[in-house]
């Protein structure tokens, strides 16, 4: 299966599981936004306004939305737009919002400030955007003064790059090279142990791609019980970097849910590669990584594409060990919008508290997806 099939079953299977969730478990704003219910209202209260404003972004009503703000003369209808959704392919660009909160700050009779938190529903999850917003009273109405963000514009300038490139060439129908073709990559877990945490066991360990070829990797686990019968079985789907570039290393995590450690006899690692196309751009560099300890444990720092090639889709990992150098954790983040060459974009990966406190040293590790590169 190519790498491409691959992503593509990955989408499909997450968007199902995100469809599934938000069947089960709605809120007031999500079923309003699902059309369910139609909480519109008139403006006379800031918290009305911005409960209105919401629900039009959420209907991807550009038009209405945009309309009802007091500064819309600061910017266009398709910056508005475009500071919602990004203005290259990227997370953003078919999410759609799951729902809101609305917390007030303050208000008077003339002017309020409001805090809108969305959360926008993605192929891996939810991304949470706070926006602090500024209000004022117009007559019997309130209007919203959106805090637009304009996305960094690159200049137009060249950028050299030299780069590694793997291309494959398998044995074709009209070949006569019998049974032979290639080999795939030859790849080895280097560190695994289980611990328990509050939702069940988790299984952190390392991957190295021993080989001089790149692989697209996954690690499946199996949990046995102490009497060889098999307890459950999952994979690490997004909590790997799954393209590895000869003898690059990648941190993964599997959760087996409401799985206690006292039923765990054994694991069995089922690690599997294949041999994929690949090149080693782009580049993207780690600029100002920083431990923050508990509490609000993170690790931060800056990406920044060093490509001259906008990438769509960004993972960070990151993987947190103690004094003795054993792995405690492994935490990611997806970057909701593109990566526009040579533009710093900050990340924040949560480390829970009591794992923190373990940590003596910590190592981040990229992921990208590029459109260019599946043409």
């Amino acid at each position: 299966m190519t790498a491409g099939k691959l992503l593509a079953a990955a989408i499909a299977g997450a968007t199902i599981a995100l469809i599934a969730a938000g069947m089960l478990w709605p809120n007031a704003s999500a079923v309003a936004l699902a059309g369910g219910e139609n909480l519109l209202r008139p403006s006379s209260t800031p918290e009305a306004a911005v409960a209105n404003l919401a629900q039009e972004i959420g209907h991807h009503d550009w038009q209405k939305a945009y309309a009802g703000l007091s500064n819309k003369a600061e910017f266009t209808e398709a910056e508005f737009q475009q500071d919602l959704t990004g203005n290259r392919l990227s997370l953003r660009t078919y999410a759609s919002l799951d729902h809101f909160d609305i917390r007030p700050l303050h208000s008077s009779d003339h002017d309020a400030e409001v805090q809108l938190q969305l959360y926008w529903s993605t192929v891996v999850g939810v991304f949470p955007e706070s926006r602090d917003l500024h209000l004022v009273r117009n007559g019997n109405r309130w209007q919203v003064q959106w805090p637009i963000v304009k996305e960094k514009r690159v200049p137009p300038q060249v950028i050299p790059v030299n780069y590694l490139r793997w291309d494959v060439i398998y044995r074709g129908p009209g070949d006569d090279w019998g049974a032979q073709d290639v080999e795939s990559p030859h790849i080895r877990i280097v560190d695994m142990h289980p611990i328990e945490r509050a939702d069940g066991v988790v299984i952190l360990g390392e991957l190295l791609n021993e080989d001089i070829v790149p692989a697209h990797v996954t690690v499946n686990a199996t949990l046995l019980a102490k009497n060889g019968s098999v307890v459950a079985t999952e994979g690490s789907f997004d909590k790997i970097a799954h393209l590895l570039l000869p003898k690059q290393v990648t941190p993964f995590r599997i959760t087996f849910p409401n799985v206690p450690l006292s039923e765990v006899g054994s694991v069995r690692m089922d690690p599997l590669a294949s041999l994929v196309t690949a090149s080693a751009d782009p580049v993207i560099a780690i600029q100002d990584q920083q431990f923050n300890p508990a509490p609000g444990a993170a690790l931060t720092g800056q990406l920044v594409n060093q490509s001259g090639q906008a990438v769509n889709v960004a993972h960070v990992l990151g993987t947190f060990y103690d004094q003795s150098g054993k792995l405690v954790w492994v935490a990611d983040q997806y970057i909701d919008r593109a990566l526009q060459p040579q533009t710093p974009v900050s990340f924040r990966i949560a480390v829970p508290e009591d794992l923190a406190r373990k940590v003596s040293s910590e190592r981040a590790f990229t992921a990208s997806y590029s459109a260019e590169n599946t043409q």
